[in-house]
Order: C-alpha cells, then structure tokens, then sequence
C-alpha cells in the first residue's frame, strides 16, 4: 500500500456537555494540526498516490471552512459534542466527498483509503480512517 500525507492546521473554539468532560464544558479554544493520510494500492500513470498540490490545495480550502469559528454556533455542529474523533471524521467525509467530485484530478479516483489525524498537542490525537 502506498500512503502520501499533507498537513495544515485549524484554530476553533468550542464547548462539550457531559461531565466527563471536566473543565472543557466551558467555551475554550483548541488548536488542531491536521494530517490527511491518501492510500491506494497502485501508484497511477505518474508514479504518485495523489498530487500533493492539489491535495495540500483541498486540505487547506476544506479546513479553512471551519477555522476561527465557534462550532457551538454553526449550524452544522448544532447540539453535537465537536470531539477530536468527531471532528476528524468530519474532515474526511468532507475531503472524501471533494476526492468523488474530482477536485484532486482524475487519477485520484484510484485512492482506496483516507486517514485524517487531529493532534491536539504533541502527546494526543485520534484519527478517522475510511474506505474510498
């Protein structure tokens, strides 16, 4: 399996319900590196898993649709909890729809896989993996 991956980054405030969420109840802020990790078992007609400028391009374009927002107050996240995890599988759906429509070129129909990684610092993340 050959994998590429491309990073940028998102700042977003946002509150949780539930106790278990401790003191992250209340509105905070939280500052994300995304990685997006493209999979395919066969390289294309150039040799590459996917074009990195288009991809880093449609990473950037996608995230830049939730940075410096307060998800509590978008419509799309209404009454949701915006964990981490919750979050990552967002990004992927969103780019995986992005991938269907054909805004990473033809040939990146050929990906199988997508991986999208949040760390929230330098010692946590999560990530959402999903099928093309």
């Amino acid at each position: 399996m050959f994998s590429i991956t491309v990073r940028d980054h998102i700042m977003i405030a946002h509150s949780f319900r539930g106790e278990v969420f401790g003191p992250a109840q209340r509105l905070h802020g939280a500052t994300f590196l995304v990685d997006a990790t493209f999979r395919r078992e066969q390289l294309d007609q150039d040799n590459i898993v996917v074009d990195i400028g288009l991809a880093t391009q449609e990473l950037g374009a996608l995230v830049g649709e939730l940075n410096y927002r307060n998800l509590d107050a978008e419509p799309d996240f209404a009454g949701i909890n915006t964990s981490t995890e919750y979050l990552a599988k967002v990004i992927a759906d969103r780019l995986a729809e992005r991938i269907h429509k054909g805004a990473l070129g033809e040939s990146a129909k050929g990906i199988t896989g997508l991986t999208i990684t949040l760390h929230e610092s330098h010692i946590a993340w999560a990530s959402y993996e999903r099928a093309l």
